[in-house]
């Protein structure tokens, strides 16, 4: 197995850093601090930073085909102007408090795909849902805490991550229509690493996978089931990760300090920043949303 070594590159202090996202045509990444209610926007060239601070939790952004962006936020889905910072509502979705919108990503048809969670843990009241066109509509319910979602290249694999279950699953995939089918478990996250987290998937067709909990990034054969490569971290909550750079061959990891106490914050002076490793494999492009 291999073993990548990571660099910190914003010593940020992220509660619930989450949703890392490339944008290829700005060259600057995006990512969300979910309890903190940001939106974060980084330029590697020149460093610079900017920070949105939003009215509702942040579950996950994406840019969309006109320019706009669209974020998942507590209750529903919205359009967002990086220029004005303005949001404007797309649909809610009609789930009560505490239930809010997690991780989301758009599908090959710009489909934006997120999912719910209960921030009473334990509760398997979470729902996955499809934004198209304006219109919600529901793929799975009784989730217990929807999380990371990848497609291969050719479109006609989902993968998705439930964390309450140690486990990726996949789904064969219908581009035409967005409906998803066959369910079945793809990997095994091993007892001691923690839970799986948020993901992306490479131009090989493995997938990377944060570990929550587990202290790591991995990288798994989805069709053998095998752990390919391993990013150990500094700090224990791994979130979520994404391919970007010029090359679109440097993995950017987002990290949390939620769920621990002071004590074992100061052993994890990092936790909450954000990491970057160079790798010998590419990422693929963003899928911007439509509509």
């Amino acid at each position: 197995m291999k073993i990548y070594s990571s660099e910190c590159l914003l010593e940020g202090q992220d509660q619930l850093g989450e949703g890392p996202v490339w944008d290829e045509q700005l060259q600057e990444l995006f990512r969300v601090d979910i309890e903190g209610c940001k939106l974060h926007r980084y330029r590697p060239s020149d460093g610079r930073q900017i920070a949105y601070q939003l009215d509702l939790k942040v579950g996950a952004a994406v840019p969309a085909e006109d320019g706009a962006w669209v974020l998942a936020l507590a209750d529903g889905f919205y359009r967002f102007d990086l220029e004005t910072g303005t949001t404007t509502l797309i649909a809610h979705t009609k789930e009560d408090s505490p239930n809010r919108l997690n991780d989301g990503k758009c599908d090959p048809n710009g489909r934006f795909w997120a999912g719910t969670m209960s921030s009473i843990w334990n509760q398997r009241s979470g729902h996955l849902y499809v934004l198209e066109d304006g219109k919600l509509s529901t793929r799975l319910s009784e989730v217990g805490c929807s999380n990371g979602l990848a497609w291969n290249a050719d479109g006609t694999l989902m993968y998705y991550i439930d964390t309450f279950e140690n486990f990726v699953d996949a789904f064969d995939y219908d581009q035409a229509t967005g409906q998803i089918s066959n369910r079945r478990t793809v990997i095994t996250i091993p007892e001691g690493e923690g839970s799986p987290d948020g993901m992306c998937i490479d131009s090989e067709g493995m997938l990377w996978v944060g570990h929550w909990n587990g202290w790591q990034i991995s990288r798994w054969n989805p069709s053998t089931g095998e752990k390919l490569a391993s990013i150990p971290l500094p700090v224990s909550n791994v979130t979520s990760c994404t391919f970007g750079g010029e090359n679109l061959d440097e993995l950017f990891i987002t990290t949390a300090r939620i769920g621990h106490d002071e004590m074992q914050l100061s052993k994890q002076p990092l936790a909450g920043a954000l990491f970057r490793v160079k790798l010998d494999v590419k990422g693929l492009p963003v899928q911007r949303a439509k509509g």
